[in-house]
């Protein structure tokens, strides 16, 4: 499969210029961009067919001619389909638009201008995370350290006890309430 470089650029100046659009403020331009990224999309899926070649059905036992994969046509039609689609959205949206405020410009709205003039750094949620101090027994080398909830210190426990419920001789297990 041989590659169109002229082909190739033109994809690319199609991408750039389709972001760079894509990144305007006025919906027209937006519209543009979309237009242009399908565009090279289309262009795309068409050079992975490859050249020419017959078409993919076997006549006479003739195996070994050159075929053209019918794949990357259906996925074209399937792309031409859904710009179409997009493109209809949108002018119907800039429509839309239009009708309401006279304009084709989006605006920042008053939540925007918030968010913008809030600081980067958030002192609660960037704040650094202190070490983990958990209910949890975690096993090291044959000792636990477990959280006391009323010195609210850790405390060494042997992993037996950390792990085994004590009996008190009535045949239940104690699990801590005393009885």
């Amino acid at each position: 499969m041989t590659l169109n470089l002229t082909l190739l650029i033109l994809m690319g100046v199609m991408f750039a210029v389709g972001i760079y659009l894509l990144l305007e403020r006025s919906l027209t331009r937006v519209l543009l961009g979309i237009i242009l990224i399908s565009n090279g999309v289309n262009l795309l899926l068409l050079q992975t067919g490859g050249r020419a070649g017959d078409s993919p059905l076997v006549v006479d036992g003739d195996v070994d001619a050159p075929f053209f994969d019918p794949l990357p046509q259906a996925l074209l039609l399937t792309a031409i389909v859904i710009a179409f689609a997009l493109v209809s959205l949108m002018l119907a949206l800039i429509y839309r638009s239009w009708v309401l405020a006279r304009q084709d410009e989006l605006s920042d709205d008053e939540e925007d201008r918030r968010v913008a003039s809030q600081p980067i750094y958030d002192p609660e949620e960037d704040s650094e995370v202190p070490t983990e101090t958990t209910e949890f027994a975690v096993e090291d080398l044959g000792t636990s350290r477990l959280l006391n909830p009323r010195t609210g210190r850790d405390e060494d426990l042997p992993v037996a006890s950390a792990h085994t419920p004590e009996d008190d001789g009535d045949g239940r297990p104690d699990h801590g309430t005393g009885r």
